[in-house]
């Protein structure tokens, strides 16, 4: 006994013995929609400059914080090598200056009202860190 051979345009499924066109995850017939490949590489072009300007604008963001948390560093080590004779009131502004020997020291006296060589005027916050005011 023969077994009768289908046409090239019909799918047939010749070990389950069933029409399986349904099944099959590409077009199967002459009036099924054409199968085209999506170019992608516009799209990857576009998330990677996305990708790219992101990670240019954080380091940014990031340098600029390392930079401020420096100036604050070195304003708290010069603040606390300098000399004052008094106990530093949180929540009060204090005055850096210089004496012409190179000493820093910390006053009360604002830098309108003396003549001393001014570094700064700061502020001294609830967790006892200097923040620069002037």
């Amino acid at each position: 006994m023969t077994e009768e051979k289908k046409p090239d345009n019909v799918v047939y499924n010749t070990e389950t013995q069933k029409y399986d066109a349904y099944l099959k995850p590409y077009a199967t017939s002459v009036g099924a929609p054409v199968i085209t490949t999506t170019d992608t590489v516009a799209w990857k072009k576009r998330s990677v400059n996305k990708l790219n300007h992101k990670v240019k604008t954080r380091f940014k963001e990031i340098k600029e914080q390392y930079e401020l948390l420096m100036q604050e560093f070195e304003d708290n080590r010069l603040i606390n090598e300098a000399k004052f004779t008094f106990e530093p009131i949180i929540g009060q502004h204090y005055h850096l200056y210089e004496r012409e020997n190179g000493d820093h020291f910390l006053s009360i006296i604002a830098p309108n009202e003396c003549n001393f060589n001014s570094l700064g005027s700061f502020y001294l916050n609830a967790d006892q860190i200097w923040e620069k005011v002037v």
